[in-house]
């Protein structure tokens, strides 16, 4: 047995794909195309093990598609715009971006894009994923700034944006406003502070009443108190004024449903802004605005003696000024759910701002339609979109406050505030440092013109990859036809895949897919998901080194698509096992046959019934095996096809054909001529189905057994790559034939018989003078079709068979009695 080394073929191979261009794109072919709506890496430094596991995952279904014959339109592309950008520049130079001339910081993070780009993509080339790389595009490169500035345009005229000062979503660490699908739910330790309030009965007297908070920091943007309307314990109070502890500010006391009469204490302090109920308030009411916090997250003057304080910071504090005044009666520990911001993990605060919006709300039940329109693998993350459409509750910001971004095509009149936007033909504009194309303001002729100093959100651009990768191909931005697939991870359904459908109608009125595949998570070996900071996430380059690309894909296949797995690594050393026994076991056919003779055409039924049993029973398995594997890989069951190939290759393949024909070889005298050379024609196409049917998922060692054992040996294998052939339709007429046992007696007889063997101390090439098998009578007649191979593979003189009642059959464990005579 010789060992396959992986990693001297799978650089050789990666060549011949990008030599020989083998995953291109044919723009002129005119021939059914499968597109995909491929998605882009953010550039953070390196691939981590989740890219490599569900790109894989959908690049084997890709490249099935490609050997049924489409033209797959498989481009590539880097998110590379935004905050993760901006932060990993930062690190990386140990700097702050607020505090540097702004182009300057989009000079080093162009350049830092430059000197890694190519390193971060080559990670996917290494993993075998099958992208035509000659598609390849980036988040921040001219034409899609270009592109993602006209959508914005069109939006604006179509009146679906507009820009407003409002209670807003915002990081105090990143110092910007987000946006809904950017928040995490994350449960933390805390503290109800029941504090004292002053009530104003009439003048000159006072009742105390006490509210829960767990955010004493907001007393001073308190501008309101709530009770229910239906609480009898506060009836007396609504209307009255109440004074705040310490701050003394007055407000009102109001009455609203929303009130909660069963937390805390009933009473709710009504600030802006602690949550949504605090801008509803605001709205319905209107109320007093009031800022107790900075963009940065600390306190304003309105804090007194703690303004530049921390928020958290001037919590403590605030508590401990109470504590010492006597306002403090009661703390109770308690855990709750917060929102934080997914980039950093820094709770978010509401502040009131101007910002950009699209305006989508009233569209969710159209939203809810074209979820039902596409097809979801697997089915129920569905429910994580609908439940998403469900729940939204803002329109959509795409504004953000930072530095490294696509930049709004606007200017306004500092004069009156009108909004001038760019000319589409201008595009592209950065009005941070391009001059307006108008001198004067087209409404009051003001020259105080400005530009917009915010960026768009990355998802307002990363979401517009349909119009993106067409431009590739010279498609205008109005003429995308809807995508055969949209693969993704399911962490990234409310962001990347809700507001592509969110472009997609607003621009195209059209669903962007017809097909949505989504990939899960891999946990570590506990099943905890990985960060950085448990020190548990794992470099798949390290496993690429140890192992291979063949090996990891076949670790990544061995996994149901949505699922979220644990990493193991024995499933790497069962897949290097498997490459081995696939190099040996083709090895050992090639070493005693020639692809020259090329397939054999059993699809001709007078052909297939000329063929000796064991030929018909193996083709019979390979046509159900084909069967089995294309109705998995077209429903992205790609764990179960892997499983359906395991199966025929080790099984039937391996453990039996190959050892019920190799004598063929090895003694040919024994064996007439043309059954010989029928067995080997069999044999080369039984050997180029299992290396067909098994490279999208090792597609590395496939295409090395291609080009070293069939490439131009034939008529059959004249193109360049295995990847190129065609995998054919399976013929439902063998599959019905009597060769298929799907009680698996021929294999059952065959084990029993070495069996008994091992347990006798026998060798497997020690002669049996008989064999009696008792079974019933359709097995028998089963078994009698192989009565000559089954003498000659298992070392038998004469077989003898007994009949016996079903019933009597159904009792023995694999439906059959031996008996030996030595």
């Amino acid at each position: 047995m010789v060992s396959y080394e992986a990693r001297d073929v799978e650089k050789e191979v990666l060549d011949l794909w990008q030599n020989k261009k083998i995953f291109s794109f044919d723009k002129n072919n005119n021939g059914k195309v499968y597109s995909v709506d491929t998605p882009p890496p953010t550039v953070s430094g390196k691939m981590h093990i989740g890219h490599a596991f569900g790109y894989i995952q959908h690049d084997a279904i890709i490249r099935f598609k490609r050997m049924k014959g489409y033209n797959v339109f498989f481009p590539f592309g880097t998110d590379d715009n935004g905050l993760p950008t901006e932060k990993l520049v930062e690190k990386e130079n140990k700097l702050k971006a607020s505090l540097m001339d702004r182009q300057e910081f989009i000079k080093l993070c162009n350049s830092y894009l430059e000197n890694h780009l190519g390193e971060f993509v080559q990670d996917w080339k290494n993993i075998g994923v099958s992208a035509d790389f000659d598609l390849c595009t980036s988040t921040i490169s001219k034409d899609v700034i270009k592109l993602s500035q006209r959508s914005f345009i069109d939006l604006y005229e179509k009146q679906r944006e507009y820009r407003k000062k409002a209670p807003t979503m915002w990081c105090p660490v990143c110092e910007t406003a987000i946006s809904q699908v950017e928040l995490e739910d994350v449960e933390v330790d805390s503290t109800f502070n029941d504090i004292v309030f002053k009530v104003e009965m009439q003048e000159g007297k006072f009742e105390d009443l006490i509210i829960a908070t767990t955010r004493p920091e907001l007393l001073p943007s308190i501008v309101a108190v709530f009770v229910n309307p239906q609480d009898k314990r506060y009836e007396k109070y609504v209307g009255k004024n109440i004074i705040s502890p310490y701050f003394n500010d007055k407000v009102v006391i109001m009455s609203d449903d929303k009130v909660d009469m069963q937390k805390g204490t009933g009473v709710v302090m009504c600030c802006t802004f602690g949550d949504q109920t605090d801008i509803e308030w605001y709205r319905k009411y209107n109320l007093e605005l009031k800022v107790s916090f900075t963009k940065d997250g600390k306190m304003t003057s309105l804090g007194r003696e703690f303004e530049g304080l921390k928020i958290k910071d001037a919590r403590k504090a605030i508590i401990e000024k109470l504590k010492e005044e006597k306002l403090l009666v009661n703390q109770k520990p308690i855990k709750h759910m917060v929102n934080v911001h997914e980039r950093c993990g820094t709770e978010i605060e509401i502040l009131d701002s101007y910002q950009w919006f699209i305006k989508y709300l009233d569209l969710k039940e159209k939203f809810l339609e074209i979820g039902e329109e596409l097809n979801w693998y697997p089915l129920h993350l569905k429910n994580r979109y609908d439940n998403w459409v469900k729940g939204l509750q803002w329109d959509w910001c795409i504004s953000r406050q930072r530095f490294f971004g696509i930049p709004f095509p606007v200017w306004y009149c500092q004069d009156c505030e009108e909004v001038i936007i760019a000319p589409k033909e201008n595009l592209p504009v950065d009005p941070t440092k391009d001059k307006c194309h108008l001198d004067k303001c087209p409404k009051c002729g003001s020259k105080n013109i400005v530009g917009e100093k915010d960026v768009l959100d990355t998802w307002a651009t990363s979401s517009l990859t349909p119009q993106i990768y067409k431009s590739l191909i010279g498609k205008d931005f109005n003429d995308v036809e809807i995508y055969s697939q949209r693969f993704q991870g399911h962490d990234i359904i409310s962001f990347w895949l809700f507001n592509t459908i969110v472009k997609s109608y607003l621009h195209n009125q059209q669903r962007p897919w017809d097909n949505v595949a989504i990939n899960g998570w891999v946990l570590d070996s506990q099943g905890k998901k990985m960060a950085k900071s448990k020190g548990n996430v794992i470099d798949p380059r390290i496993y690429l080194e140890k192992y291979s690309a063949d090996m990891m894909r076949y670790w990544a296949s061995s996994n149901k698509l949505g699922d979220d797995v644990p990493f193991k690594e024995n499933e790497f050393i069962a897949g290097k096992k498997t490459l081995n026994k696939l190099w040996n076991a083709l090895n050992f056919v090639f070493m005693n046959v020639d692809a020259s003779i090329g397939i054999f055409d059993y699809n001709q039924n007078e052909e297939f019934e000329k063929l000796e049993s064991y030929n018909k029973w193996i083709i019979s398995n390979l046509e159900k095996t084909i069967k089995e594997m294309t109705l998995y890989y077209e429903n992205f069951e790609l764990s179960k096809a892997k499983a359906s190939w395991e199966k025929f290759f080790w099984t039937y393949f391996c453990d039996n054909y190959l050892e019920m024909v190799k004598d063929f070889f090895f003694n040919p005298e024994k064996y007439k001529s043309k059954e010989v050379e029928e067995t080997k024609k069999i044999l080369i196409t039984i050997s180029y189905r299992i290396v067909q049917l098994v490279s999208p998922i090792l597609s590395f060692i496939t295409e090395k057994i291609y080009q070293e054992y069939f490439y131009k040996k034939a008529n059959d294998f004249t193109k360049e790559s295995i990847h190129l052939t065609l995998i054919p339709e399976y013929n439902e007429v063998i599959i019905g034939n009597e060769m298929i046992d799907d009680e698996n007696i021929l294999i059952n007889f065959i084990s029993e018989i070495r069996k008994y063997k091992n347990n006798n101390k026998l060798s497997l090439k020690e002669e049996l003078k008989k064999v009696k098998i008792k079974t019933g009578e359709k097995e028998i007649n089963f078994l009698k079709l192989f009565e000559e191979i089954l003498k000659s593979t298992l070392k038998i003189n004469s077989i003898e068979f007994e009949i016996i009642s079903n019933k009597q059959r159904d009792e023995m464990e694999n439906k059959f009695m031996i008996d030996v005579d030595l």
